[in-house]
């Protein structure tokens, strides 16, 4: 137990897997691994589901699910492509409306949880439905049409030292929720909810403008990551279902690291880069298609089970105290004769 104190396994063990990934592919492939360019596909290729994994986060802060992420990312990157080739707006007035369009579905969201009391695991997943639904009637069902401006690629596809700048979004919005989670007092009130939501009503806290709030900042993430894919990677109808699994994987995985217990942002983008490694590693020796859903699988089953048997055991371990340190009932008893005419 010390040594695993000591080296920190309680806390940095996806930094220690990192590092085995590393020094075992470059070992394995080191014509392929340890390059630019593989370096540029781990990072830059997986800044999308980044960003869906920190919009999953947010919610599940406050206790709440959101399941229309991957729908809302989808919205929103069609909704910029159709702007710019359909109705040949510029490249900014098309990602304002993408992602307002994006904002939007969060107050849908929020409306149906908040006003009709409708579980949010549900509400959102109907409303990922109903977004497919009407994304497939409008387009017709027909992929929307490349954009080719230098203005609308140069947005995530300009280079830095070898390194898309979509990854620079990333540490920006990471950067951002850690501020706002862990120091101002959202955070504070977000976690307050998402720790016990009767209780943080009692204390004052407006507990459904925060469960609101929660889902239109996770939706408004999304839609930003939608318009990041459609600029990044270009048009689908179908991306976005794919983008659910891995993100609750991340967020799951990364509340076992740095802060165990906690779902936390650098938690969550460390999971997301552990698994992207892994799984760029072993397609390079296997090149399997299916290791990107067996990782993600085994990484949900895995940390959740982890959170589980933790929250038991912390559970267990004060009980214990507790046990322990209770007076007896005598003593008790004649304690509380002592303190309750001072108490009146």
């Amino acid at each position: 137990m010390k040594l695993t104190r000591g080296l920190g396994l309680d806390r940095f063990s996806g930094l220690y897997l990192l590092l085995i990934f590393i020094v075992v592919f470059t070992v394995w492939q080191p014509h392929l691994f340890p390059t630019v360019s593989t370096a540029d596909t781990v990072l830059s290729g997986q800044a999308v589901s980044a960003m869906i994994a920190m919009a999953v986060l947010v919610p599940l802060i406050a206790g709440e699910y959101d399941l229309s992420v991957g729908a809302t990312a989808n919205l929103s990157a069609v909704v910029a492509l159709d702007l710019q080739t359909v109705y040949h707006w510029a490249v900014i007035p098309a990602i304002v409306v993408a992602l307002l369009s994006g904002v939007l579905v969060g107050i849908v969201n929020g409306f149906i949880v908040v006003r009709l009391r409708v579980s949010s695991f549900i509400a959102t997943l109907g409303v990922g439905s109903l977004i497919a639904a009407a994304q497939t009637v409008i387009s017709g069902n027909n992929e929307p049409l490349p954009e080719i401006s230098n203005a609308w690629l140069n947005f995530t596809q300009t280079t830095i030292a070898g390194f898309q700048i979509a990854i620079i979004y990333v540490i920006a919005l990471a950067v951002f929720l850690w501020w706002l989670l862990e120091h101002t007092p959202v955070g504070r009130y977000l976690h307050a909810v998402g720790g016990n939501s009767e209780a943080a009503r009692l204390s004052g806290v407006s507990v459904d403008r925060w469960v609101w709030t929660s889902l239109i900042m996770s939706a408004t993430i999304s839609g930003a990551a939608g318009i990041i894919y459609g600029s990044l990677i270009g048009p689908s109808l179908t991306f976005g279902p794919g983008l659910l699994l891995p993100a609750f994987a991340a967020v799951f995985l990364g509340s076992t690291q740095l802060k165990p217990g906690r779902f936390n942002v650098w938690g969550t983008v460390l999971a997301i880069y552990v698994l992207a490694t892994g799984v760029q590693g072993f397609e390079y020796v296997t090149s399997a298609q299916w290791l990107s859903s067996l990782f993600n699988g085994v990484a949900l089953i895995g940390a959740v089970s982890f959170a589980v048997w933790r929250q038991r055991k912390m559970s267990q371990s004060k009980h214990e105290i507790i046990y322990q340190t209770e007076p007896p009932s005598s003593s008790s008893a004649s304690s509380s004769d002592s303190i309750a005419p001072e108490q009146g």
